[in-house]
């Protein structure tokens, strides 16, 4: 049978725009589909605006490590329109960029929503396409508890464009979205509660790396409050918001944000026409090469519930693209020690097992660990601790895992990612001879275990 479209994407994030280029150049005739905006969450609503209101944010610490070294500066305005504003002109260049991107590769590019109605066919605004392969890329979407007032909150999707800055914030979560943002709306200069249900935020992260960023929000004069939640929200005559906790207390804000975890965007997809099937989290089941268990349809990214990261979209993109249109190339992704940042205020980088990970595979291991106040904060009074942390097997000296909390972390374990795909033994990081003087050369010179 003839179709429309080698391959047919649903979804023009950063995996099915990856899927799409990858595999029009390997000579496939495919379309892309996307009734949103060009680029997915990570370009509009994720990482790429957040790190921006993260510069902006930062600045405030900036300006006042600066008498220190000694520049005197006039009292500074944040103006929080100039910096939305800012973001949006360049996101609209990025969506620019991802239509070229799409059009430039001979990709069919429709603007509209996407609805299977069959193994091999796709609607658009009423015209129907047929397609050998269809790819689900569709992303994830905020999920927000089910409470009375719920409509009154907020998530990422909406934090973006809000029109001012509010002056009271609480933030719901415990997530590193909800950490992030906490962090930008206080460096924004917001007054800032983060209320998580459960002992400590950031689970799955290393215990070590959790501890120390709760003690330096807490230094920064965030308010954290855990083992505790909203059990429901009222708009008051002011127009200012009540939470109301579950143990009976109460919280007035200008803005409730909720960063409560994110579930797959399969609304109105039509799944129900295909033999498509979900797990029982609720994610589209796939096999090793994002097959479904409908032969025609594949499926990665956020809606398949693996690793919930750009890169690794970008990745499952690529081997999607080779898997039906180039297999000579292709190659399986590894998901085993991804490099990953949470942007919060000290940031984090991470790689490998965290130390809890690793004695649960029956690991013996050393920790090491070190603490240590930055250089450039030598001439401030700000008390701010780094942390950097390798957690090593004891029998075969390989480093299992890295850890960092403090400035530029994320640029710092990029590197590190590479030494632990490379299997580095703790030898080797000892025998590497460090830039000097940078933070990125403790993680060369802890020479003697903690524990």
């Amino acid at each position: 049978m003839a179709y429309d479209f080698d391959l047919f994407v649903i979804g023009a994030g950063s995996g099915g725009v990856r899927a799409a280029r990858f595999a029009a150049g390997f000579g496939a005739k495919v379309a892309v589909a996307e009734s949103r905006y060009l680029g997915g969450t990570c370009v509009n609503v994720g990482c790429v605006p957040k790190k921006l209101l993260v510069y902006g944010a930062h600045v405030a610490d900036e300006v006042e490590q600066a008498s220190g070294y000694g520049w005197t500066l006039e009292e500074g305005h944040f103006d929080w329109g100039t910096l939305i504003a800012n973001k949006n002109r360049e996101i609209e260049r990025l969506n620019g960029i991802y239509r070229n991107l799409l059009v430039n590769s001979g990709v069919t590019l429709l603007q509209g929503h996407a609805r299977i109605t069959g193994a091999h066919e796709v609607e658009v605004d009423g015209r129907r396409y047929s397609a050998a392969n269809i790819l689900i890329a569709t992303g994830g979407w905020p999920h927000v508890p089910d409470i009375p007032g719920k409509e009154l909150a907020i998530t990422s999707n909406e934090a973006f464009y809000l029109k001012e800055l509010p002056r009271r914030v609480l933030v719901v979560g415990g997530g590193y979205i909800a950490v992030e943002f906490a962090g930008i709306f206080q460096g924004l200069g917001a007054d800032t509660s983060l209320l998580y249900r459960g002992d400590l935020f950031l689970r799955g992260f290393d215990g070590s790396v959790r501890t120390h960023l709760k003690e330096e929000l807490e230094k920064r004069g965030m308010d954290l409050q855990f083992n505790t939640d909203i059990q429901r929200i009222d708009q008051q005559a002011d127009g200012s918001l009540k939470a109301t906790l579950k143990d009976g207390s109460e919280r007035v804000a200008d803005c409730i944000f909720y960063a409560t975890g994110r579930r797959p965007m399969l609304d109105d997809l039509g799944l129900e026409t295909t033999g498509v099937e979900l797990d029982e989290r609720g994610y589209i089941r796939v096999d090793d090469h994002y097959r479904t268990t409908e032969a025609s349809i594949f499926a990665l990214g956020d809606v398949i519930g693996r690793v919930q990261l750009t890169p690794v979209a970008l990745a499952e993109g690529m081997a999607v693209a080779r898997h039906l249109f180039k297999p000579e190339q292709y190659r399986a992704v590894d998901y085993q020690n991804i490099p990953t940042a949470v942007f919060s205020q000290p940031p984090i980088g991470t790689v490998g097992l965290t130390e809890e990970q690793a004695l649960q595979a029956g690991h013996k291991v050393q920790i090491f660990e070190s603490r240590f106040r930055a250089m450039k904060l030598t001439l401030t009074d700000v008390q701010e601790k780094t942390l950097m942390k390798l957690v090593v097997d004891a029998d075969t000296d390989k480093v299992l895992g890295c850890h960092m909390v403090g400035p530029d972390a994320g640029e710092i374990i990029q590197g590190l990612g590479v030494a632990l795909k490379a299997g580095a033994t703790k030898q080797q990081f000892d025998e590497t001879i460090g830039v000097h003087p940078t933070a990125a050369e403790e993680f060369v010179t802890m020479r003697t275990a903690i524990r």
